[in-house]
């Protein structure tokens, strides 16, 4: 009975340990994720939600019969390159902001919301657009006109989503999670982005589906 007693107490104090253990872990990646390899984690965390949302844009389309194929894995590595090349661009930028406007007020925030909006966002978007057409095979000639058919659009998209979005992110969060908190808000986002980047080419695939 003793003996079994004592193995009881081993088995649990092991189990204490390797949660004690794994706590730690899990609070040491997270220390070097958001510290020392900040860059990287909103460098991955933005391609690979840019790609998810794009993947659940395509089973939307899949299940309204709007394309034949489930997954077009190709189109959501090409919206995974492009959250990729954003991810830096938004990490730099929010430190810049964070720098020039480094009090905590809702006067300041809507000082980087402005800045983010009427800099930012342009960037972005074209950026998305003419970078997409490339990436499709298209002429720069027809990225750039990618961009005069879709910005409007897309930009009055943004202006929906973004400022109260950005608010909560420069009112409340410190510039270490703001570009992850962007990257998990625009992988919903990006469910939009995709629809509006593939429209042209899903109502081509609706007509071979019928």
């Amino acid at each position: 009975m003793l003996f079994r007693l004592l193995n009881h107490c081993r088995f649990f104090g092991s189990r204490s340990r390797c949660k004690k253990n794994l706590s730690s872990r899990i609070a040491r990646v997270w220390h070097h994720a958001f510290g020392k390899y900040l860059l990287f984690t909103n460098t991955w965390t933005s391609g690979s939600l840019m790609g998810i949302g794009d993947l659940i844009e395509q089973e939307i389309e899949y299940q309204r019969k709007v394309i034949p194929k489930r997954y077009d894995w190709a189109r959501s590595g090409r919206m995974s390159f492009i959250g990729t090349c954003l991810g830096p661009l938004n990490h730099f930028f929010y430190a810049w902001l964070d720098k020039i406007l480094p009090h905590k007020s809702a006067n300041t925030a809507g000082q980087k919301i402005f800045l983010d909006q009427f800099i930012m966002s342009p960037i972005c978007i074209s950026f998305l657009l003419f970078t997409l057409s490339i990436l499709e095979g298209k002429s720069p000639a027809q990225g750039i006109q990618n961009i005069r058919d879709k910005f409007i659009e897309v930009y009055t998209v943004d202006w929906c989503v973004w400022p109260p979005t950005q608010f909560i992110n420069f009112y409340f969060l410190p510039v270490k999670y703001q570009v992850i908190y962007v990257n998990s808000v625009a992988a919903c986002y990006s469910v939009f982005l995709s629809f509006a980047m593939h429209r042209d080419q899903d109502w081509h695939s609706t007509k071979r589906v019928k």
